[in-house]
């Protein structure tokens, strides 16, 4: 009597997710290192302008200053004793980048000297102050 082997003419093929899977999480992982985080001040403000304005590379922070003096960081306002606590969380993610004041024109200067002030309390030294640039 013969053994009859059931299926023995199909073939069990099954396509392995193992290699495809790891492709996906080393991408997944890739993009999560190099995306650099960027802390936007969460309202608009009148800059004034400036002949040698010119873009700020690595700018990760944004501060800004209304023309009232209100202080905005990370779309929230903050009062000015919070600004060096919160500038140094927040620069904390990426250090190598630069903090940008964004003061409006019709701001006081003492509010944009002290918002400085505790910028550099919170010990960065890459700060800029953001203007339009004037086209001739």
């Amino acid at each position: 009597m013969a053994a009859r082997r059931h299926g023995s003419n199909q073939s069990d093929t099954e396509l392995d997710m193992t290699p495809m899977l790891d492709i996906v999480f080393i991408m997944l992982i890739f993009f999560i290192v190099t995306t650099s985080f960027v802390k936007e001040s969460g309202i608009t403000v009148n800059t004034p302008q400036a002949q040698t304005a010119s873009k700020q590379e690595n700018a990760n922070v944004f501060v800004a200053i209304n023309a009232e003096g209100d202080i905005w960081i990370d779309k929230r306002p903050v009062d000015i004793r919070s600004v060096r606590t919160v500038v140094a969380r927040l620069h904390a993610e990426n250090p190598e980048g630069s903090v940008v004041i964004q003061s409006d024109q019709e701001a006081a200067t003492r509010t944009l000297v002290a918002v400085m002030d505790q910028i550099r309390l919170a010990g960065i030294d890459k700060i800029a102050i953001a203007a339009n640039s004037v086209t001739p």
